[in-house]
């Protein structure tokens, strides 16, 4: 049968789904099939909706505020590709509005009385420390549910996502309005996952396209903006490590207070040793603690005249949970800003050593990058011999 041009891409659409659907029941149980069913409804929608940002381009009706932004997103694409090596590929080709302001919601989850994050298995990615949806409801509801199994639990809005290849990624409304140097990191670091990628390993994924991700825009930005511009983004890189380093410096306490351990691969997990102290005790020496941190942050923005763009974070509840989802980017970012300046800058010397640290064991690599993370900047030279010797 013949069909028409609407008729051919309904039937595209419709075949994706067939395939998406018969991966998650080739690959779920029963227990998780509902987790994935969202999965696929949530993708298929962003599939199905998508259309060719040349189309937009050339339409007298599309708004020419999303026609400046698509038109900046193809000079990152192709900057991308020339000058920071990522396999942009067909990505962010296609846009698509989903009506809300974050594409997906994340669960994270950790005991009350441990900093060691809950893992969820997923096919062909491995284990990852939290769970996606495209409902905030859904990411609502069944933070409930482990809520009332005791974790502490965070929820938080994700304004873009990376498939790593399964599909060409799009550009979203959650992400597209962004400021410029908001937008060209966002971009630089979804390409990165593509880049390199450790089966299982949150931390070391996410560290590295925080780094692609900056750097990027750092060169983005040399490159097309004006001193006042950069100024600002690397004012607010300094602020967003200052913060980072506080929340990882509570984590650390906390891991203290609870007696945590770690695992043969270097993650943290709570200790099978009774903890001397109470319930009661660990609850308020927990909220001391944190009440620490705060107060931390309070004397750390006076140091920043003013700006307060970490406010929200701190007005909301913060838990155990919460902390790591910050630790989960920012933990290993500076082994991997080491290794970058240890191969002067070359990218592709850069992927090169990642990609075969990726291939070493989880607790090799984690201690490897925290290691150079704290070299001296004078033992540059060698450090970088070290690095060339344990990489090959």
């Amino acid at each position: 049968m013949k069909l028409g041009l609407k008729g051919k891409r309904r039937f595209r659409k419709w075949r994706i789904a067939a395939i998406l659907l018969l991966l998650a029941v080739g690959l779920s149980g029963c227990n998780t099939f509902s987790f994935y069913r969202q999965a696929l409804k949530g993708q298929y929608q962003i599939i199905a909706h998508q259309q060719k940002a040349e189309k937009l381009l050339a339409d007298s009706q599309t708004p020419p505020r999303l026609k400046e932004k698509l038109q900046l997103l193809a000079k990152l694409r192709t900057f991308a590709d020339q000058d920071l090596k990522l396999p942009v590929d067909g990505h962010y080709r296609k846009y698509v509005d989903v009506h809300r302001p974050f594409v997906v919601w994340n669960v994270e989850a950790a005991p009350e009385f441990s900093m060691a994050p809950k893992g969820w298995w997923y096919p062909l990615v491995g284990r990852l420390e939290y769970r996606g949806y495209f409902s905030e409801k859904a990411a609502r509801d069944y933070g409930a549910k482990l809520s009332l199994k005791g974790y502490d639990v965070y929820v938080g809005g994700v304004e873009a996502y990376s498939t790593l290849g399964w599909f060409k990624d799009p550009i979203l409304n959650t992400f597209i309005f962004n400021p410029e140097p908001d937008l060209a990191e966002t971009i630089f670091h979804e390409l990165g996952h593509q880049r390199v990628f450790a089966r299982g390993d949150t931390d070391f994924n996410e560290a590295f396209a925080t780094t692609v991700g900056q750097e990027g825009a750092r060169r983005w930005l040399r490159a097309n903006a004006d001193a006042a511009t950069r100024d600002r983004y690397d004012i607010d890189l300094k602020h967003t490590r200052e913060f980072a380093v506080l929340v990882m410096q509570t984590r650390l306490r906390l891991e203290a207070l609870f007696g945590d351990e770690r695992d043969e691969n270097g993650k943290v997990k709570a200790s099978r040793k009774p903890n001397p102290a109470s319930a009661e005790e660990l609850r308020r020496q927990k909220a001391s603690l944190i009440e620490q941190l705060r107060k931390e942050y309070a004397a750390l923005k006076e140091s920043w005249s003013g700006q307060s763009q970490y406010d929200q974070w701190f007005a909301r509840e913060i838990n155990n949970a919460k902390l790591n989802s910050v630790a989960a980017y920012y933990d290993l970012v500076p082994g991997f800003e080491h290794l970058l300046a240890l191969h002067g800058g070359d990218l592709e010397k850069f992927y090169d050593a990642a990609q075969r640290l990726s291939d070493k064991p989880t607790k090799e690599r984690h201690e490897w990058l925290r290691t150079l993370g704290q070299t001296d900047p004078a033992l540059a030279p060698a450090a970088a011999a070290k690095s060339q010797k344990t990489n090959d």
